[in-house]
């Protein structure tokens, strides 16, 4: 038994190895997404470089529309996050209005007051006094839309909506990239802890064998029914026999 228990062992070494190296490559293709920056940041930059860009601009924020509600994505200020939960809250405002008809909205304070009543009267203290919303990302799974605060009356014109509207457009190739990018992260994540559960449970299987005389089929039905007896996940349970074989933990309930 002892040599069988240490040829297993050496055999677990191989297979621990071979998923140190696979998550260690993982590991590598983590760090070079790592450099690319998230939607959020992205946007965030997006609206500072508008406000310089555009001297009408006192503002800029970007709501989303997800299936739970609009959400602020980007503000370039505390003002611009609440004039755009205003919106959130009232459900009407530029931001909805651009990010749901996929159309730009263009706007002055007496049209703001026509178009968005609730809205209006309670943001008529942050003094803006006009609105240019542009459409961001329209054919994604969450369209939302760009808007730019103006102080001062009639700040935009009908050239700042094309500006605009190419600014954007440059801008959506990088969110939708920045996304691309989280959903490999987070898939190489998924991946890694696939590969060392898999080698944990492969470990312990074996010892189970080793000490049991059982088949590789059989040693694996008795490490789910502990794990369905103790309700815990079949990876747990791996983890304490390979700990309990190697002296790292006490041994629990048996192998």
């Amino acid at each position: 038994m002892p040599d069988e228990i240490h040829l297993h062992t050496l055999t677990s070494d191989v297979d621990t190895a071979n998923a140190d190296a696979v998550t260690a490559s993982l590991e590598s293709v983590l760090e070079l997404l790592e450099t690319e920056d998230e939607a959020n940041v992205v946007l965030h930059t997006l609206c500072l470089q508008i406000v310089q860009a555009f001297p009408g601009a006192a503002m800029a924020g970007v709501t989303v529309l997800r299936p739970a509600g609009p959400v602020t994505a980007a503000a370039t200020s505390d003002e611009v996050a609440r004039l755009q939960e205003l919106q959130h809250r009232f459900g009407e405002g530029p931001s909805l209005d651009a990010a749901r008809s996929a159309d730009t909205v263009r706007a002055d304070r007496a049209g703001a007051h026509e178009r968005w009543p609730a809205y209006a009267a309670s943001s008529e203290q942050a003094g803006v006094h006009s609105y240019l919303s542009v459409p961001l990302l329209p054919r994604s799974e969450q369209p939302g839309a760009l808007t730019l605060y103006g102080v001062l009356p009639h700040a935009f014109h009908r050239m700042d909506e094309s500006v605009l509207e190419l600014y954007v457009e440059a801008a959506a190739v990088a969110v939708r990239n920045a996304r691309r990018h989280g959903e490999a992260r987070n898939l190489i994540e998924q991946l890694r802890i696939a590969v060392r559960t898999r080698a944990v449970i492969d470990q312990a299987k074996g010892i189970v064998m080793a000490l049991r005389g059982l088949d590789a089929e059989t040693a694996f039905d008795v490490l789910v029914a502990r794990s369905q007896r103790e309700n815990v996940k079949l990876r747990v349970v791996a983890e304490r026999v390979v700990a309990t074989v190697s002296g790292r933990a006490p041994v629990r309930n048996g192998l």
